[in-house]
């Protein structure tokens, strides 16, 4: 078993041999076959060498027979061609050409070849003979002079129209150029300059005169003329054309016959021509027809358009300033009336005119019927020949808007301004109250029973209906100002926006809004004035008990009260100018009030305690100013009650410390520096001279106050000699706590 293990893994020799032969007979028959398959790929390659050949034979074949074909046809073509011109059958025509050129194409390159150059020169010159020819033939049937021949256009002028579509669009152009200028010979000769019917008046008629020429060209030519043509259209926009330049001609000549009333029809009727264009016409030729391109037409943004018809149902307060502009799609608009703009300047004077009267109107009116009276619906609202301006305004932009967007427009811009500001005076404060008549004024010192009188001059509910009537129609002017020339910079053309600014007349309404608000400041101020010079006249030394509120706080609140309701009623369509009121009369009355209380001097402790309670039911009052008298209680704006409470604050610490002691003085000194924080020794001055200090008492303590000034006591660490609760002056605090429960009372 192990010979035989060993002999397996060990072949023989004669093994050996065998597989050496099995290998060789397997090389042999590898070479068999590559010899067999070199020899099948050359047979392939030999009849595929007669394959080739004969699709080239094939490929020239067909091209020789195709341009044989395409020669013989092209030859018979020429030849028919060149009949059927002499014939004038442009029906067949037609046709033939159009296949001959196709056919001409294919032999582009061999135009060296003699024979085909010969017919390519044919075929041009029997498309020139053809050109003539048509061109003669509608020559001779619509000849530039004399009228038209009778009857309906022919079959063969318009087979020959078919024939132009294939010719040189200069052929088709001067067909249609010819057929134009010969329909509207007879409108050059109906209507020239020296016509009546030219004149604007008689413009109808132009319009009238090319309906009927359109609508007889649609019966007898509308089938000659192939529909691609737009032959309708054409002679509608070359009819605009020649209107425009002969109306631009005629109204340079006749400019000073122009009235506006007549300019205005006439673009009235112009305009609405266009429209009807639009309407029936797509536009199409405006870019591509015969004869001078008209203007591209301007980019209407009016935003009233779509309320054209119902622009007199405007109210007074809700004018239609904020409409988003509607742009009508109208490729005709300005294609005639663009020849009105030069001659626009009379409708701005024109305008000019009219508002000038209106504003004299309304002059007129406000004398007539006299301020809004109180007690009415009237009382605050806004004056109606403000809307009734709007209104006009309104009108004259759409007019405009219509015809223009260029230097028209700014022109009619400055006009609004003029007579924006011309309102502004005239209307507004030309009316607003100066002095009013004289009225039977409290006497204050009468109430003190003091011999001084004193007369009171103020303005009557009548007059503060007004003024806040004109205050109101100011704010309205304002804000439809604003939107009045933001609408204008819609509207007019780009490069002109900046030259659109209305800011002057804003400002002109602001001015009269201030004017107003100070005047019912003014006027409250003023009747205050009387109780604040009366209680700086009362012997304040002389009171030896604190009791109800002095009567010059009963006489400041009884004018609070029977003015602020009536402001803040008529203002309650602008409750802001109403807060602005409230300020700026707090901003006035406190001050002058501070002012009076230095001039009460001298002061007694008790007398000091009454004035503390005064200014305490004043401050209450001023408090409730926004709200007195009024049934609903809002809550005062927090920037009003910030400057009442630092007002009257400061004049009742001005009190607690005249009616601190002056002994020790370090201990007065500081605690007035700590309580007023006003470094200036005139106030300090004043506060001595309140408590009654003598002039070397007074020097000494301004001594002492420059002193401690530097270095003034501030933060936890001042000590009890800076407050009023301090050992020594424990009396008068205690005083000053009893005076708070009684005001307190008074309150509740």
């Amino acid at each position: 078993n192990a010979v035989e293990y060993i002999n397996t893994l060990f072949p023989t020799e004669q093994a050996l041999e065998e597989a050496q032969k099995a290998i060789q007979q397997l090389f042999g028959k590898i070479k068999d076959i590559k010899d067999k398959a070199e020899k099948s790929e050359q047979m392939v390659k030999e009849i595929t060498r007669d394959i080739k050949q004969l699709d080239h034979a094939k490929r020239h074949l067909t091209t020789s027979i195709t341009t044989l074909n395409h020669l013989h046809m092209l030859a018979g073509g020429v030849d028919s061609l060149e009949a059927m011109t002499r014939k004038r059958q442009y029906g067949e025509v037609a046709n033939l050409l159009q296949g001959v050129v196709n056919v001409l194409e294919h032999f582009q390159k061999y135009m060296g070849i003699p024979q085909i150059r010969q017919l390519s020169e044919r075929v041009k010159a029997a498309q020139s003979e053809l050109g003539t020819q048509i061109l003669a033939d509608f020559e001779e049937t619509f000849p530039a002079q004399g009228s038209k021949k009778s009857g309906g256009p022919s079959i063969v002028l318009r087979d020959a129209c078919l024939v132009a579509n294939v010719l040189d669009p200069r052929i088709k152009q001067e067909i249609i150029k010819k057929f134009i200028r010969q329909h509207l010979s007879e409108y050059l000769v109906l209507f020239q300059e020296n016509q009546d019917v030219a004149w604007l008046d008689k413009i109808d008629r132009r319009y009238a005169w090319i309906k009927r020429q359109l609508v007889d060209y649609e019966e007898k030519y509308g089938r000659m003329f192939p529909e691609e043509w737009c032959m309708t259209e054409r002679i509608a926009v070359e009819f605009c054309h020649i209107t425009r330049t002969e109306l631009a001609k005629l109204m340079r000549a006749r400019a000073r016959e122009i009235e506006v009333k007549l300019l205005l029809f006439a673009i009235q009727r112009t305009t609405n021509f266009e429209g009807l264009l639009a309407k029936r016409f797509s536009g199409c030729t405006l870019n591509n027809g015969p004869g001078k391109k008209p203007e591209t037409p301007l980019e209407p943004t009016n935003p009233f358009l779509e309320d054209e018809s119902g622009e007199d149902n405007v109210s007074e307060k809700d004018e239609d300033l904020d409409r988003k502009p509607k742009a009508p799609d109208n490729p005709f608009h300005g294609i005639v009336s663009k020849c009105f703009e030069p001659h626009l300047y009379v409708y701005i004077e024109s305008q000019d005119k009219n508002l000038g009267e209106l504003i004299d109107r309304f002059v007129a009116d406000f004398r007539a019927q006299g301020p809004p009276k109180s007690g009415t619906d009237e009382g605050g609202a806004v004056l109606p020949s403000c809307a009734d301006l709007f209104v006009y305004y309104k009108k004259c932009m759409v007019q405009c808007s219509q015809l223009s967007t260029g230097e028209p427009m700014i022109a009619l811009t400055t006009i609004f301004q003029k007579y924006l500001r011309e309102y502004a005076w005239k209307i507004l404060s030309g009316n607003l109250p100066k002095t009013s008549t004289s009225s039977g004024g409290l006497t204050i010192s009468s109430l003190l029973k003091e011999k001084e009188g004193s007369e009171v001059t103020k303005f009557t509910m009548e007059e503060l209906c007004l003024i806040c009537s004109i205050l109101s129609t100011a704010e309205y002017c304002l804000a439809t100002t604003q939107q009045l020339e933001e609408k204008l910079k819609e509207k007019v053309d780009k490069p002109l926006m900046e030259r659109i600014n209305l800011t002057g007349e804003m400002d002109t309404f602001s001015t009269v809004i201030s004017n107003s608000i100070q005047l019912l400041v003014q006027d409250l101020d003023a009747a205050c004035d009387p109780a604040l010079t009366a209680m700086s006249k009362m012997p304040w030394q002389s009171v030896e008990h604190v009791g109800d509120q002095s009567p010059y706080v009963t006489s400041v609140i009884m004018h609070i009260k029977q003015n602020v309701p009536i402001i803040r009623d008529n203002l309650a369509s602008t409750r802001k100018y109403f807060t602005q009121f409230c300020i700026k009369f707090t901003n006035s009355f406190i001050p002058k009030f501070i002012n009076h209380l230095f001039r009460c001097k001298p002061i007694s402790m008790v007398g000091a305690e009454q004035l503390l309670l005064d200014t305490h039911s004043l401050k209450t009052v001023l408090l409730d100013l926004p709200s007195i008298g009024s049934q609903v209680v809002r809550k005062a704006p927090a920037s009003y009650t910030k400057i009442v409470v630092k007002g009257m604050t400061r004049a009742e610490m001005i009190l607690k410390v005249v009616m601190a002691p002056h002994e020790p003085s370090v201990v007065f000194v500081d605690n007035y520096i700590k309580l007023l924080a006003d470094s200036n020794p005139e106030t300090f001055q004043k506060i001595l001279d309140m408590k009654g200090l003598k002039r070397s008492e007074q020097s000494t303590m301004l001594e002492l106050f420059r002193q401690r000034l530097p270095n003034p006591p501030s933060g936890p660490d001042a000590g009890p000699s800076l407050s009023f609760s301090a050992p020594t002056p424990e009396q008068e605090s205690s005083r000053i706590r009893k005076l708070e429960k009684l005001i307190k009372k008074r309150i509740q």
